[in-house]
């Protein structure tokens, strides 16, 4: 039985990831916001454990760790929440810039130097869940793009670091998938939106599972899954 760390565990692929461990009869830490949405989570995973911290403000993931226990072996850290605000360039305020870097990019990095002792013990496994604006930046999606850029950036640094301390690293670009983030998307963009068009977020959840289950003697360094209709 493995141990795993989860952030948007509560919806799209980060549920479905957690459902899939949870039905293996893995360990589970979920990451949250606040003691609310803790409350709502154990509901749905009884067996699993809560962190909170919000990955809007990562200065005071430090700090907030501080009064709470943490894994002391980490099979995986798993980086599945994210937020987007679509917008032009010159239409986007400082605002939605920080927001999407700080959730996207710079609390996953936080996130991951504070666990870095914890997957050290195990041997574990990083997976960055990016997508493919983090391969292209197409007109509105400037912000987000930038977000995910930076989150291949640090994966990519990453895996090279922590080779020698047995870390894995792994990057997934889903495309498009029906998640409740896709919802929001279509919303910016004016589009109706019908999930049957898109990839389930169970297949992007199995590439992740897929990751993480490779044998020792293998690393996948990523994954693109793209819509298969």
């Amino acid at each position: 039985m493995g141990v795993h760390l989860i952030t948007g565990a509560g919806s799209g692929i980060g549920a479905v990831v957690a459902d899939k461990l949870t039905a293996r009869g893995e360990e589970l830490w979920l990451l949250v916001r606040d003691a609310r949405r803790a409350a709502q989570l154990r509901e749905r995973y009884p067996d699993a454990r809560t962190l909170v911290g919000d990955l809007d403000d990562p200065a005071k993931l430090s700090w907030a760790f501080g009064h709470q226990t943490l894994p002391v072996e980490l099979d995986s850290l798993l980086h599945v929440a994210g937020v987007v605000e679509l917008g032009t360039i010159a239409e986007t305020p400082v605002k939605a810039w920080q927001h999407q870097l700080n959730v996207n990019a710079v609390a996953p990095a936080e996130l991951t130097r504070l666990l870095l002792p914890s997957l050290r013990l195990a041997r574990g496994h990083v997976v960055f869940v990016n997508s493919g604006a983090g391969l292209r930046a197409d007109p509105t999606w400037g912000s987000y793009a930038a977000s995910k850029f930076a989150v291949r950036a640090l994966a990519d640094a990453l895996r090279q670091e922590e080779h020698a301390n047995g870390v894995r690293v792994t990057s997934v670009y889903p495309g498009r998938t029906a998640t409740p983030m896709q919802q929001k998307v279509h919303q910016q963009e004016g589009a109706e939106y019908d999930p049957a068009r898109w990839i389930a977020p169970e297949s992007v959840a199995t590439a992740v599972l897929t990751a993480i289950d490779l044998p020792r003697d293998a690393e996948i360094t990523e994954i693109t899954v793209r819509p298969g209709r």
